[in-house]
Order: structure tokens, then sequence, then C-alpha cells
């Protein structure tokens, strides 16, 4: 697992330095462009009016378009220099309830694992699973400042960057006013309760991702894809309240079958 950036929590007066590893690894399948005719893939090449045929990466620098064919410039050591070292560091500003930060906040989130100071990194693991906390602070990771939130989640002390309140738009949903009866409601909340369950991550796999490298092979071999079989579309009902109906009825009869599932493999085990 490749480290992605390197820093250290400041919690008080304690000093904790951490290597930060992505939790995530991307399974996306990478496609390159071709080109229709001959098959032969697409390249895209470094050049600019007036710059010799390519220009290599050690040539490139970083502008900031302030206006209009105009560009101020800032090497890396000039960025590094615009940090704090306050901004070099996580340093915790205050703890608050997990429940209290809307999950429309979280952007993207890490593993942080001790490089020193280990008794200091499983104190701070253990005093936020004890008091159910989460320490929030800003930090700058790259060349982006970051609100973060630290938190003990099975043994890790994982740390999730957060969106700036200014970043989250508002939903250009239109507020809606309507008057629900209460035998609609009623049913609503009938579906929900029998379709309630634990969530459990593992059950729920991409199966697009896996269809997709089936086809893949199935052109490596020579072979034509078949497409998947169309399912019957849902008929249209008439209106809610029989659309209500009719789904707490399916909802029921799943939830029976599979507690009757559920009760014969019990029995199977006990046997």
């Amino acid at each position: 697992m490749a480290k992605s950036f390197k820093s250290a929590i400041a919690f008080g007066l304690v000093y904790i330095p951490v290597d930060l590893y992505s939790c995530v690894k991307s399974k996306d399948i990478g496609f390159n462009m071709l080109y229709k005719k001959t098959g032969e893939r697409i390249h895209y090449k470094k050049t600019c009016q007036g710059c010799p045929a390519l220009i290599n990466n050690e040539d490139i620098i970083k502008g900031y378009q302030y206006e209009k064919g105009k560009y101020v410039t800032l090497s890396q050591a000039e960025l590094e220099k615009i940090k704090t070292e306050k901004e070099k560091s996580i340093t915790i500003d205050c703890f608050v309830n997990l429940k209290e930060i809307d999950p429309i906040y979280f952007e993207k989130s890490y593993y942080l694992v001790p490089q020193g100071a280990e008794k200091a990194f499983a104190l701070l693991l253990k005093a936020l699973e004890s008091q159910k906390k989460v320490g929030i602070a800003k930090t700058v990771l790259g060349e982006k400042e970051n609100v973060v939130a630290l938190r003990s989640e099975n043994g890790n002390l994982l740390l999730s960057t957060l969106h700036f309140y200014d970043e989250i738009q508002e939903c250009p949903a239109k507020n809606i006013d309507i008057k629900i009866d209460k035998t609609e409601l009623d049913l609503a909340q009938k579906i929900i309760e029998n379709m309630s369950k634990k969530f459990v991550p593992s059950a729920y796999k991409d199966e697009y991702r896996e269809r997709l490298m089936s086809a893949i092979e199935t052109k490596i071999n020579g072979k034509k894809i078949v497409g998947e079989k169309t399912q019957a579309k849902p008929s249209n009902v008439l209106n809610l309240l029989d659309a209500l109906k009719k789904s707490v009825k399916q909802t029921q009869t799943n939830k029976n079958k599979k507690k009757s599932k559920q009760k014969i493999v019990k029995m199977q085990k006990r046997a």
C-alpha cells in the first residue's frame, strides 16, 4: 500500500508523527482511447504555441491566470513558504459527536499510522473510542487546505477530509409542501419496516464491473457478446395508494420468505 501523505497530529502539547494511507483502492476498469480506423492508441503531446515540438515534465511549471492570457507562476518552494507550521501538522481544534457531522461533508478517508510516539497514538485512539468523539482539525494535504475529522473505527485511527461549508451547494429542488394522507404514510412506513435490516457492506458487489470484465474476456476469445436478458418492466399502477398497498404485500412476502430461510438454516446448524 503506497503512502499518500506524511504529517503529524498535534493533540494539546502532544505531537504524533503519522503517515496517511488511503482507505479506498479504486477498481475502475481503465480504457485507452484508440483511433477507430487503425486501432492505434491516441497520444497526448505536451506543447504550446512557440514551444519546441515536445515539452518534458521538468520544463513545466504551475501558473495562475489572473487575467486572460496573463499568468503568475509559483514554484514548489514558494508554495511551501506560505504554509504555516500549524498547517503542516494536523492540529486538533475541538472534539464533536460524529452524528453532528452531516455525511454530505465527508470527502475521502485515510488510515493513520504512527511513525514514533506509538504510546501517545494508542492513547488518543483509546480516548476517542471511549468518549465517542471525533477530533476536528485543519491541515494542508498536498496543495489544498482541508477540514479533517479524526475518529476511531474498529481499532484504527482514521482521518476523513471534509468539504468546506461554502463548497456545499443548495438543493435545486423546491420546497415540497404537500399534505400527506395518514393512510398513505402508514403504508410507506410499513414498507420501510418490511425492508429494514442491518447494513452489511460485503453484501454489495460491483456486478457491472464483473459483467464488463466477462465481456472483455469474451471479446479477447473472439466470441460475440450476448446481451443480458431484459427484465419485465413493472406494470403501471393507477394511483399511489394502490402502489403502496401492493408494495406492502410484496415486501411482507419477501420478509416472511427470508425469516423462513433463516429458521431453516438455524435448524440445520443445530442438527
